[in-house]
């Protein structure tokens, strides 16, 4: 049983879509605390004057505030953020049939951030045919601090394996998932260069630039066609 925690995040990137696609059981971390200026309210595409950000607006009312707490501070951004997509992808090969599915999304009343991005995430796995069970750490009960949480909410589910963003190598205690008999695996996500519009290859950027690009190959490009060992 192989388990994946991670911080709902806006039209993430590939790498995002990767470790899901690994898992057997995917847990969005949603009541650890908001981090401003990162990944959890905005992404990137690529535009014809190179890398555009995007970033959903968001109320922060104190330090302490988590990320399932987080409101989007008004609706002005939806406009922007379609018309960026029509402006700088209408020319793509699947504009015709990734561009709906995101208007339909975004443009429902949103409050909550985690209630969009999570909304995406899961759109987004529909459209590249991931289909894993997805629980909320919210939802579970579950108490701790950083590496003994994580370990608890993967005997939760019974994992054998947590697979883990590489970011979380400076941080996470290895050594207590071991003495659980939980193996610890960092992703080592080998970023794959694909056709894109405008120019030289940019990397990174969010997984909507791959989607309008290539479609119904997504998913095989960023899994480099590399099927689960089970």
């Amino acid at each position: 049983m192989r388990v994946v925690i991670l911080q709902p995040s806006y039209i993430p990137w590939l790498g995002f879509f990767e470790q899901m696609y690994k898992s057997d059981v995917f847990v969005f971390y949603d009541d650890v605390q908001y981090t401003k200026n990162d990944w959890r309210n905005r992404n990137r595409i690529k535009t014809s004057n190179g890398v555009l950000w995007l970033t959903v607006p968001v109320t922060v009312t104190s330090l302490f505030m988590s990320i399932r707490e987080a409101k989007i501070a008004d609706e002005k951004w939806k406009k922007k953020h379609l018309l960026s997509f029509s402006t700088n992808y209408a020319k793509a090969p699947f504009y015709s049939l990734i561009y709906p599915e995101l208007e339909e999304v975004i443009n429902q009343d949103w409050v909550f951030l985690s209630d969009l991005v999570i909304a995406l995430i899961h759109h987004i796995n529909k459209m590249m045919h991931i289909k894993r069970e997805v629980y909320l750490s919210s939802q579970l009960g579950i108490r701790g601090q950083r590496s003994e949480r994580l370990l608890k909410v993967c005997q939760f589910f019974g994992a054998d394996l947590y697979l883990s963003g590489a970011s979380a190598i400076n941080y996470l205690n290895v050594e207590i998932f071991a003495r659980n008999n939980i193996k610890v695996e960092f992703q080592d996500y080998k970023h794959p260069v694909y056709s894109q519009l405008w120019g030289d290859f940019v990397p990174y950027l969010s997984v909507v630039d791959l989607l309008f690009n290539h479609g119904p190959d997504s998913l095989d490009i960023i899994t480099h066609k590399e099927k689960r060992s089970d």
